[in-house]
């Protein structure tokens, strides 16, 4: 997959799958909604710690990009069509946002992409990750078979 087709799927996608690293150097995988911004050539995610049902406010994920800003996600899409199957994975560091100016663009940009957002600004902490790499792949359909030779009459 070349790279302006796995930003378009990371453009477009709804939801990815982040790891951070845990103090003990295990994964910490977690689905997450997000928005990315682009500033050429610069490439950030942005999300935020939002109102939806959780079990605390301070959340291990923070915690583990504190300790160890290394973070990964995954976009996909699945199909009972294999030929149809296809990842994108981003790695960067992650941080806290201070800037105010950062804070309100990256809230914009959430909004602008979930409903949700717009219904009730969130008022949590804003994550960044700054995108280094980024690499994907998609499955191809198959060729047709090439269509025999009429048998000879």
């Amino acid at each position: 997959m070349d790279p302006d087709e796995a930003w378009a799927r990371v453009r477009s996608a709804r939801v990815a799958r982040m790891a951070t690293v845990t103090p003990s150097n295990r994964p910490h995988v977690i689905p997450f909604v997000f928005a990315l911004f682009e500033r050429d050539p610069d490439r950030v995610v942005y999300w935020v710690v939002d109102r939806k049902p959780k079990r605390s406010r301070d959340l291990k994920r923070i915690r583990n990009l504190l300790e160890n800003p290394a973070v990964e996600f995954v976009v996909d899409g699945y199909d009972e069509d294999w030929t149809r199957l296809w990842w994108v994975r981003c790695s960067g560091t992650a941080r806290v946002v201070d800037d105010a100016r950062e804070r309100h663009e990256a809230l914009h940009a959430l909004q602008e992409k979930y409903k949700q957002y717009r219904d009730t600004p969130e008022d949590g902490p804003v994550v960044a990750v700054d995108i280094a790499t980024i690499d994907g792949w998609a499955a191809r359909a198959p060729r047709s078979p090439r269509p025999s030779a009429a048998p000879p009459a």
